[in-house]
């Protein structure tokens, strides 16, 4: 799978961000979320084993209660999983204190939320939120005036650089959403359905933005139930009943093996074996599952 091509392809100054090629920015292992509730345990996440490449933009899709709200927030250092290994900018979440954690969340993680008024204060101008986002990430003045410059080119909003989030359209406060979350090289950029309210002319134009980002080394996820969105990245994770069902990467779908050898199939074609037992045959290249006779 590849970004969509339009008018991002313009060459532009290159943003300073940290060197991402070949490394990971998040790890998880073995990772499970419970969550107490009046009725019982909620087993949000059942073992998930994934891993986020440095410098790409990861989709993670599933239905509703899937899980995909309680892996982002862990990857967002909004949470801490209930056991295995998350991983995040090289920082172990297992234990982390409450504290550690709001520090790694302010230092290294940019977040971007569905709506674009949730992103974005009304009396602020594009330049000011970014400038506001700098010091928040305690990045120094002169450091956020070069990026400010070089996101806002970046991103195609370069002449909305001093209009109010109301000047802009709803594509434009995503982009500059975006921009804001980027400024100060944070390790990862956690977008919870961001295109959710664009059009899809808007989603196409949102898309290339993003993956203009993931050229200069910056790595997005993005939880997503968008068709569009899920294309466009470079890798896939598909969540279903709190685990990993499948991963699609340079567009070949891929089922995941765990730790103790479990295979997760895709649900097309999990329905080929309704009694849930198949017969394994060794081949010279490879395993063949059979339906028993």
């Amino acid at each position: 799978m590849t970004g969509p091509g339009h008018r991002w392809s313009r060459t532009v100054p290159p943003v300073t961000t940290r060197p991402a090629a070949g490394s990971l920015a998040a790890v998880c292992d073995g990772l499970v979320r419970i969550y107490w509730s009046p009725s019982g345990e909620v087993h949000a996440l059942k073992g998930v084993d994934a891993v986020v490449p440095g410098g790409r933009l990861t989709a993670i899709t599933g239905p509703s209660g899937s899980g995909k709200s309680s892996l982002l927030r862990i990857l967002a250092a909004q949470d801490r999983p209930t056991a295995g290994r998350a991983e995040v900018a090289g920082h172990l979440l297992t234990g982390m204190s409450a504290r550690r954690l709001r520090a790694v969340r302010r230092r290294h993680i940019g977040y971007v939320f569905p709506r674009p008024p949730q992103n974005l204060l009304p009396h602020l101008t594009a330049r000011e939120h970014l400038a506001m986002a700098g010091r928040l990430r305690g990045v120094g003045r002169a450091q956020v005036t070069r990026e400010t410059g070089e996101l806002l080119d970046l991103l195609g909003i370069a002449d909305r650089a001093d209009h109010l989030p109301g000047q802009l359209s709803g594509g434009e406060q995503q982009r500059l959403a975006f921009a804001q979350a980027v400024v100060g090289r944070p390790a990862l950029v956690v977008a919870d359905e961001p295109t959710s309210e664009l059009d899809s002319v808007t989603t196409h134009d949102l898309l290339g933005a993003v993956h203009e980002l993931t050229r200069t080394g910056t790595t997005v996820v993005m939880a997503t139930h968008d068709p569009l969105a899920a294309a466009a990245a470079h890798q896939v994770i598909h969540l279903r009943s709190g685990t990993v069902a499948s991963e699609e990467v340079a567009g070949r779908r891929l089922a995941v093996v765990d730790g103790d050898g479990r295979v997760q199939l895709p649900e097309e074609a999990l329905t080929r074996f309704p009694s849930r037992r198949v017969l394994v045959e060794l081949t010279d290249d490879g395993v063949v599952l059979r339906r028993p006779s």
